[in-house]
Formats: structure tokens, C-alpha cells, sequence
């Protein structure tokens, strides 16, 4: 997918403008341009350094062994991110030579498709310090660790819920993407902590 993309930017570039549109507001809005060389090949680019690091990191990890337990979730997960990306290269690229269309509208359904994959992918994860809800407190204990990831399932999937609905409420689907997103991020990491403590006192009582 990574060399697709490369393909399918040649092949673009001769229709594209001299300044290509690499960048929008929240309102989908254009806001940010480039040279018509660097915005077709500036998302590829970044899409075989994410590869290139996907591919690095497992395997210099010190608990690799850990990920090899759950490695066909993660690869189930690289496949759907590729999927993801190579289709916002393809919006970005289209929206570009073709009438303007509300590239956030567009994104949405594959952005909500992401995180509810994500909260699939999760809950399956061992410990291990490249991939997953990496805390202070579910690096210092299994347990902790588990708990968060098993509370992180449904959690991610009723966020795609939420981004899911900017479709129907163009104008809030920013806020419908950023706010779910940081309620997750935040309350995962509170309650991997509260479970740290909780464990902390009952190993101390015991």
C-alpha cells in the first residue's frame, strides 16, 4: 500500500494544481498550501516512515516476546491504519483535481471505522513499551495494565459512536472527533492510576 501510494500520486500529478491544498480547518476549509511536487509526495513520504517504524519497533522492543502473544491483532490493526491512510491520501488527492467536497464529511466514517477497530485491537494487547495505553501505572503492573486495556474496548468503540455522528452534525464534528477522543485519553489514564493505587493499598493491607 505504501508503494500504491506512490503509483497513485504519479499518476495524479499531472492533473494536479501548481498549489495543492494540503491542509484544512476545522470547518473543512482549506487553510495550508504546497508546491505541487511536495503535495503529492509529502503523505507518502510520511506513510513509509509510520511503515518503516511499525516494522522497527516490535522488534527491538525488551518485551517483544509479550507482543509476538498478540501479533496478528497488531498486524489485523497495521492493516486497517494502512487502509486508513492510503484512503486520506486518496481524498486529499481527489479533492484536489476535482469539484470541492467536504473532506471532513468524508473522513469521518473511516476515522470512526479506526477507532472502533481500535477498541477491538486493545483489550488483546500483553504489556510491552511500543504499542497500547503505556502509563506509568500499567508499565509498573500486569494487572493494572489488563484492566485499563479491558476498560479501553468499549470505551474507544463509543467514541467512534460519537465521531460517527459528525456526519449528521457537520458543523460540531470537530468537536464530535476532539472531545470523545480526550474524555477517553484522560479517563484511561486516571483510571490506570486509581487502579495502581487500589492495588497499592491492598498489597499494603495484605
Amino acid at each position: 500500500m505504501v508503494a500504491a501510494s506512490f503509483v497513485i500520486g504519479a499518476a495524479f500529478y499531472p492533473y494536479m494544481p501548481a498549489l495543492v491544498v494540503s491542509h484544512w480547518n476545522a470547518a473543512g476549509q482549506p487553510n495550508g498550501y504546497m508546491s505541487r511536487l511536495w503535495g503529492v509526495l509529502v503523505l507518502p513520504i510520511v506513510f513509509l516512515l509510520v511503515a518503516i517504524v511499525l516494522f522497527i519497533l516490535p522488534r527491538i522492543d525488551p518485551k517483544r516476546k509479550n507482543i509476538e502473544k498478540f501479533r496478528k491483532y497488531f498486524d489485523y490493526f497495521i492493516i486497517a491504519f494502512a487502509i486508513f491512510f492510503y484512503y486520506l491520501y486518496l481524498l486529499t488527492l481527489v479533492w484536489n483535481v476535482s469539484d470541492n467536497f467536504n473532506l471532513t464529511s468524508a473522513l469521518i466514517p473511516a476515522l470512526a471505522a479506526l477507532f472502533y477497530l481500535l477498541g477491538f485491537f486493545l483489550p488483546h494487547t500483553e504489556p510491552n513499551w511500543t504499542i497500547g495505553i503505556r502509563t506509568p501505572w500499567t508499565l509498573s503492573s500486569e494487572h493494572v495494565w489488563k484492566k485499563t486495556h479491558q476498560a479501553s474496548g468499549p470505551a474507544f468503540k463509543i467514541c467512534a459512536v460519537f465521531i460517527l455522528f459528525g456526519v449528521i452534525f457537520p458543523s460540531a464534528a470537530i468537536w464530535l472527533i476532539i472531545v470523545p477522543i480526550l474524555v477517553v485519553a484522560i479517563g484511561l489514564v486516571v483510571y490506570s492510576y486509581l487502579l495502581y493505587r487500589k492495588e497499592g493499598k491492598t498489597k499494603h493491607s495484605s
